[in-house]
C-alpha cells in the first residue's frame, strides 16, 4: 500500500503540483498567525499526553508498558518514572480516564504535526510560494496522501486501537486542511530575493529545526518520555541557533544573487513545492514499502526540480555563461558533497534521519557559499 502511495503522490505533484500554485492570492495582514507558532502549540499538546499517558500507565498498569509494546516495533515506551512524574501520577484522580491518551490522541495529532513542519520551512524560504500553496487544493492532497500512509502503517502494525486510530486520522484528515488554507490566507508579503548571508542562516535554521522535530519524534511520537532529560542540552542549543538565525534573517535587507546561487534557490523552491504531496510516502517508502521505489521517486523529484529552477534561472544567458555556470554548479556540488559525507560519517546516529539531516545541512551550506563568491568573483572580472 505504502508503494502505491509513492507512485501516485510523485506523479500527481510531478504532473500538477506547479499550476496548482500558480494563481496569486491577497495577502492577509496577520503576523501573528504564523506556521511555527501553531506548530509549537500542537508540540504542547504532544508532550502534554505524554504526561498523561505517563500517568495512565503508572497508575493503571502499574508502570508497565507491554501490554501495547508487544504490538510496536522496538524503540518505544521508555517511560519518565522519576519522583516528579509518580507523585503527580498517585495524586491525579480518576486515572483510568486517560486511556485516550495512548495512541488516540496522538493519532489526531500527527498530520498537523507534519503539515506545519513541512509549511514552516517553505515560509521561511519563500513567503509566497508558502501561501499559494497552502491555499490550493494540494494542501488536500498532501492530507489524503499523508493520512493514507499513516493508516497503511497503523494497519501493518495491528493493535487493538488500530480501528479507532483510523477514524480519528480520517477525522483529521478532514480538518486540518481547513485550518492550514486560513492560516495561509493570514500570511503577509515578505522578502523573496534570495541573498548569501540569507540562505546560510535558512541552511542553519533547517539543521536546528529538523534536530528539534527528530527530538520531539524520539521523546514523544515514540513515547520515549524518558529520553528527555539526555536530549535537552542539544535541544536547547539548537533552539537557541534556530532562534537566532530566523530573528537575523528577518533583519536583513533584500540582496542581490547572481545566477548560481539564484539556481540554488530556485532548486530549494521547487523541490519543496514538488515534495510536498509524496514526502510523508517517500519517507515511510524506505521502512515499510520498497526502498528502490522511494529512492527513484525522490530521485525524479529532485531532477525535475533541478530542471524547472535551470529553466528559470538559465533563461536569457548566453553559452559562455552556462559554461560558466556548469563550472560553478560542478565545483560547489563536488565540494558540498564531500562535506556532506563527512557529516554524515562523523557521527554514528541511533536514527539516520539524523546523519541525513545533518549531512543535507552542511551540503547546503557550502554549496550556497561556493555559488556565492563565485557569482560576485565573475561579476567583478566581467564589469
Amino acid at each position: 500500500m505504502v508503494n502505491g502511495a509513492v507512485l501516485v503522490s510523485t506523479l500527481l505533484s510531478l504532473v500538477a503540483a506547479a499550476r496548482s500554485t500558480r494563481r496569486a492570492t491577497e495577502p492577509g495582514a496577520r503576523r501573528w498567525a504564523r506556521p511555527e507558532a501553531f506548530l509549537a502549540l500542537v508540540v504542547a499538546l504532544v508532550y502534554l499526553n505524554q504526561v498523561l499517558f505517563t500517568v495512565y500507565v503508572l497508575r493503571v498498569h502499574g508502570g508497565d508498558a507491554t501490554f501495547i509494546a508487544r504490538y510496536l516495533p522496538e524503540g518505544y515506551f521508555a517511560l519518565e518514572d522519576g519522583p516528579a512524574m509518580r507523585g503527580l501520577a498517585e495524586h491525579f484522580p480518576k486515572p483510568e480516564l486517560l486511556a485516550p491518551s495512548l495512541l488516540r490522541v496522538q493519532a489526531f495529532l500527527e498530520l498537523p504535526f507534519g503539515l506545519l513542519i513541512y509549511l514552516t520551512v517553505l515560509r521561511w524560504l519563500d513567503r509566497g510560494l508558502y501561501r499559494r500553496l497552502a491555499t490550493s487544493w494540494l494542501v488536500w492532497a498532501a492530507s489524503l496522501s499523508y493520512t493514507f500512509v499513516f493508516c497503511a502503517v497503523e494497519w501493518d502494525l495491528r493493535n487493538p486501537y488500530t480501528v479507532d486510530d483510523i477514524v480519528i486520522r480520517a477525522c483529521s484528515a478532514v480538518l486540518t486542511p481547513f485550518f492550514l488554507r486560513w492560516l495561509a490566507r493570514q500570511e503577509g508579503d515578505g522578502p523573496g530575493r534570495a541573498s548569501f548571508a540569507r540562505m546560510l542562516l535558512f541552511a542553519a535554521s533547517a539543521w536546528a529545526f529538523g534536530y528539534l522535530v527528530l527530538t520531539v519524534y524520539d521523546t514523544a511520537l515514540l513515547y520515549n518520555l524518558g529520553h528527555l532529560g539526555g536530549r535537552l542540552p542539544g535541544a536547547v542549543l539548537a533552539l537557541c541557533i534556530l532562534v537566532g538565525a530566523r530573528v537575523a534573517s528577518s533583519r536583513l535587507p533584500d540582496g542581490e544573487a547572481g545566477i548560481a546561487l539564484s539556481s540554488v534557490a530556485g532548486g530549494l523552491r521547487w523541490a519543496l513545492l514538488l515534495f510536498f504531496v509524496p514526502a510523508l510516502a517517500v519517507r515511510y517508502g524506505v521502512n515499510f514499502g520498497s526502498p528502490p521505489l522511494a529512492a527513484a521517486a525522490g530521485l525524479a523529484i529532485c531532477l525535475a526540480a533541478g530542471a524547472c529552477a535551470l529553466r528559470e534561472c538559465l533563461s536569457g544567458a548566453g553559452t559562455a555563461r552556462i559554461a560558466l555556470w556548469a563550472a560553478q554548479g560542478t565545483t560547489a556540488l563536488a565540494l558540498g558533497g564531500a562535506v556532506g559525507y563527512a557529516a554524515v560519517r562523523l557521527v554514528t546516529d541511533e536514527y539516520y534521519e539524523a546523519g541525513l539531516l545533518r549531512g543535507a545541512a552542511a551540503f547546503l551550506a557550502v554549496v550556497v557559499a561556493v555559488c556565492a563568491v563565485s557569482d560576485r568573483r565573475l561579476a567583478r572580472w566581467t564589469v
